[in-house]
């Protein structure tokens, strides 16, 4: 036996001899409080790792893989964490609106050229309405919060953008090219996924032409490793075929990845205060034996069982009582602090859990007026550098729609609206409108799009004439400034009892509509 195996035999031993020492009926290492749900939970491979031991290592050794599938399972399983995630995922609301830079000035001079451009801009506007973009953002928001990062191939048609998700394990990127992240795809994919022929064939026609020329590759083995140690089969994708999305400051696993381990200590807090509250509801009657003067017993031990199975039998039904037939005298020990009565400690191991995820507790269970405006201006910081990457995507796509881009072009944006300042926003909108500003904005920031707003206005004034029947006040931004001009004159005219040589006011009636009087006095003059 050597050494090591004569220490390991040692060390059983002691565990052993350890394990056997009695503390009460059971022994000591079945006293050992088991707290928290998650501890018995499996994988579906059988392998244990949703412990804190198990969490922590894998945040020490950057195991991805591992990082992202406890982030999963915590997001299905754990309130808290799933209310973190979706705060940050849907803070954004991703209201978008196209606007087209005109180069060429002999477009706004020549009809049939504006017309062009603007049949052009009612197509983007169609496409990105068929695209769904608020919804597709959302759902890319919602995976990089998980798991850390989210890859995707652009699938473009006639009448819309489609985006195909990619599984993270057989993406990487090493390179950028021109500020965008050149993705390098794992063809060996189809082959681990699909193994059918016939289906991986059809699957494979739904990616773009780069993935089906990159998988002929593999196939020819024309895809060696780059470097000692790589794996076969990754082939870099042109760019714009795809993309990827991450925050900078995730380095690609979970945001929130660090809170997990609180969690667990949260959950054992509250196993642990469980089973205090059951331990608070539970009595104990003490039957104290009688002894005479010398110490010894009054009943025999046929009487005192007696007695004993007497209050046993009457306190059968009663919740959480017990019986304790004893001559010795019985006290109990608390060992709690009690200079610390007033201190909730599951509140302070779940206010621990927020401070980690750098999440006010109050902003979800609110249970006092406090200003939470400067933290979350904070965290729609964190988010914003996934809205520009998002906002860059869909200007690039938009740009290539351009038939001349010598002479315009369409520029994609996101408004800076959240689900807490859109009505702040929309009401600034609709202030800047009176001074002439963009008179779209105010709806776009109430979630309306820039295709709806533009046909709403063509139907109700154009086709149903509601514009001549509900007229709205005058304002400096529905007024021209030859109108506010001779609205001008006119009061002027008013004030100094002089008529104005303007056109305003009412409109002149015919010859045929004015009365009598009116004409001898027009006579007259």
């Amino acid at each position: 036996m050597t050494n090591e195996e004569r220490q390991q035999a040692i060390h059983d031993k002691g565990f052993a001899a350890y394990d056997k020492i009695k503390v009460g009926t059971k022994t000591l290492k079945d006293a050992i409080l088991k707290l928290g749900m998650y501890q018995d939970l499996y994988n579906e491979h059988g392998i244990r790792f949703y412990d804190k031991r198990e969490i922590l290592r894998a945040i020490a050794e950057n195991d991805k893989k591992k990082m992202r599938a406890i982030s999963d399972f915590f997001y299905r399983t754990n309130g808290i964490y799933q209310r973190i995630c979706n705060y940050y995922a849907t803070m954004y609301r991703y209201d978008w609106y196209t606007i087209p830079t005109i180069f060429d000035e002999e477009i706004l001079e020549d009809e049939k050229k504006g017309q062009k451009v603007i049949n052009e801009f009612f197509k983007v506007l169609d496409c990105l309405d068929n695209t769904h973009v608020k919804k597709l953002c959302a759902e890319v928001t919602m995976k990089v919060i998980k798991y850390g990062v989210c890859y995707g191939a652009i699938v473009e048609t006639s009448d819309s953008i489609l985006f195909q998700e990619l599984p993270i394990d057989y993406c990487r990127c090493r390179y950028y090219v021109n500020n965008m992240p050149a993705i390098e795809f794992n063809m060996a994919y189809f082959d681990e996924h699909f193994k059918d022929v016939n289906y991986r064939m059809r699957v494979l026609k739904m990616f773009p032409k780069d993935f089906q020329k990159g998988y002929v590759l593999y196939k020819n083995r024309k895809l060696q490793p780059d470097y000692v140690g790589d794996g076969n089969g990754w082939y870099l994708l042109d760019p714009g075929t795809a993309v990827k999305f991450s925050l900078t400051a995730s380095a690609d696993i979970p945001l929130f990845i660090n809170v997990i381990p609180l969690l667990l200590d949260l959950d054992a807090a509250q196993d642990l205060d469980r089973r205090k509250q059951m331990q608070d509801l539970l009595k104990v009657i003490v039957q104290e034996a009688p002894l005479d003067k010398n110490g010894d017993l009054i009943f025999d031990m046929d009487e005192l069982l007696d007695h004993h199975y007497t209050a046993i039998e009457m306190l059968s039904h009663a919740v959480g009582v017990d019986v304790l037939t004893t001559p010795l005298k019985v006290s109990s020990v608390d060992l709690s602090d009690s200079s610390n009565v007033d201190d909730d400690d599951l509140e302070r191991v779940e206010r621990t859990v927020y401070n980690a995820a750098g999440v006010p507790k109050n902003l979800f269970n609110s249970d006092r007026n406090i200003a939470l405006s400067s933290s979350i201006l904070q965290d729609e910081g964190v988010m914003r550098d996934l809205k520009l990457q998002l906002e860059i995507l869909f200007d690039t796509i938009i740009q290539k729609r351009v038939s001349n881009k010598k002479k315009y072009n369409f520029r994609f944006y996101f408004l800076d609206t959240t689900q807490y300042n859109y009505k702040e926003l929309a009401k600034t909108y609709k202030d800047q409108m009176t001074v002439g500003f963009g008179k779209m904005f105010a709806q776009i920031a109430l979630g309306h799009s820039q295709n709806a707003i533009l046909s709403t206005a063509y139907f109700e004034n154009d086709i149903l004439g509601l514009s001549e029947v509900m007229v709205p006040p005058m304002m400096s931004s529905s007024i021209g400034s030859d109108d506010i001009q001779t609205l001008g004159n006119s009061r002027k005219a008013k004030k100094n009892g002089t008529q104005s040589n303007s056109e305003g006011g009412r409109p002149p009636k015919e010859e045929s509509e004015l009365s009598t009087k009116t004409i001898q006095n027009k006579e007259s003059m």
